[in-house]
């Protein structure tokens, strides 16, 4: 195998595994908590909640710091020691006695989670322009993938013995990074790492970098809009399903999947195509189009079977992501790949530990209970699509401010200096 397909195959089985521990974990970690406060449903949820944040904040904290990290002395060992703190996570998690245990086993994953950040270098330097977008595709691909059998491999797994499926995501973890270890090439050249700075690795200091990349600094912004109405999607979705169409486990559980595979496939078989039709700028408009209107659509939704119809059309909507990561990645030189890529998802991060209290214990909460004046349990969905809308917006504006034709690196990179 060429170098080049070692270094994309290792990163999308790591991605995989990543999101598949995170689908092991939803229906598993909550009933543990619980077991440990004693069945105590509602303490179960609150601790479930704080657990959450915890994991956000540390990928908020450490995303830009690995990026960084990976700009000076390369992609490999930041990626391989991230993935080995994985496997770590879930043997703590196999065997954590008590709550304190376990949640140095989450901050550990969220530490080690980041690790997207220089996935997501990795990809950018490996990838030619016309290929970004298909590489950046497949990553949805592994999402959608993990996202489809992680759920389900913790439910039948977790039905054997509650921690099994922690021990089962250690071992796949632990070969993948052995696997790594002797086999993923370094994607980053000696000659094209920057020197570290800690005003670039702080979050609040990389995401002040963007500013040097208008396009890039732009679409962070619409990325925010964009990032809180998915992290609000799924943090709500169970409890707005239960509550208007009685869905359970099982349900929610299929329909999960089926998002699971529409992202595999709409990824997998139409970024390509579609930007070779439309373009990254054009396919991203579109994409955004139609999550604003699926967003919309779930809010109305009166019946089951039409929540399932909109994912299957919201689907389309996907091919904006990689279109957009496509587009980033060729706006930033490689010395600067993996603090920008770090910016982004602290963004994501930071709108992960603020949306489950504005869509769910805000939103959803008070629409749905006597205190007010109409109940609306699709108001977080409504407010999704405002968001959206607003990403848009501002999406649309930046690409008639900075045309495609105009250079996007800053002036100093471009002269060489």
């Amino acid at each position: 195998m060429k170098p080049r397909q070692a270094g994309i195959v290792f990163i999308l089985i790591t991605l995989f595994l990543d999101i598949l521990g995170l689908g092991i974990v939803i229906p598993i970690l909550p009933e543990l908590i619980k077991e440990f406060l004693g069945g105590d449903a509602v303490s179960a949820a609150r601790y479930f909640g704080l657990i959450a944040s915890v994991y956000a904040l540390m990928q908020f904290l450490f995303a830009p710091l690995l990026g960084a990290l990976s700009d000076r002395f390369g992609r490999r060992p930041i990626l391989l020691v991230s993935l080995f703190g994985l496997g770590v996570d879930y043997l703590i998690l196999s065997v954590a006695p008590n709550l304190t245990w376990l949640v140095v086993g989450r901050v550990i994953a969220g530490i080690a989670g980041a690790s997207i950040t220089t996935a997501n270098a990795y990809i950018a330097d490996i990838s030619t322009p016309e290929t970004r977008a298909q590489n950046f595709g497949l990553v949805g691909v592994a999402f959608g993938l993990g996202f489809i059998f992680g759920p389900a491999l913790g439910g039948l797994l977790g039905g054997v013995d509650i921690r099994l499926p922690f021990l089962m995501s250690a071992v796949l973890a632990l070969l993948n990074w052995l696997y790594g270890f002797f086999v993923l090439p370094e994607s980053l050249p000696p000659a094209l790492r920057s020197g570290f700075s800690w005003r670039k690795a702080n979050p609040i200091g990389s995401i002040g970098l963007l500013g040097a990349y208008p396009l890039v600094a732009g679409l962070a912004a619409a990325f925010i809009f964009i990032s809180l109405a998915q992290r609000g999607l799924e943090t709500v979705w169970v409890l707005y399903t239960g509550y208007r169409f009685g869905w359970g486990e099982q349900a929610n559980g299929l329909t999960l999947g089926l998002v699971g595979v529409m992202a595999v496939l709409v990824q997998g078989f139409l970024i390509r195509p579609t930007i070779r039709w439309l373009g990254e700028r054009r396919t991203i408009l579109v994409g955004l189009a139609v999550s604003t209107l699926t967003f919309f659509f779930y809010g109305l939704a009166s019946e089951g079977w039409m929540m399932i119809a909109v994912i299957v059309v919201g689907a389309l909507g996907g091919v904006a992501g990689p279109a957009v990561q496509g587009l980033v990645a060729g706006s930033v030189p490689p010395d600067e790949q993996g603090k920008v890529q770090g910016a982004l998802t602290s963004l994501i991060s930071l709108s992960s530990i603020f949306a489950p209290l504005i869509f769910t214990s805000g939103l959803f909460s008070y629409f749905t209970s006597d205190a007010a004046p109409f109940k609306l349990p699709g108001a977080p969905f409504f407010l999704g699509t405002a968001f959206f809308l607003a990403g848009l917006v501002v999406i649309a504006r930046l690409f008639r401010r900075i045309p495609a034709t105009e250079p996007t690196l800053p002036a100093a990179k471009l002269d060489g200096s």
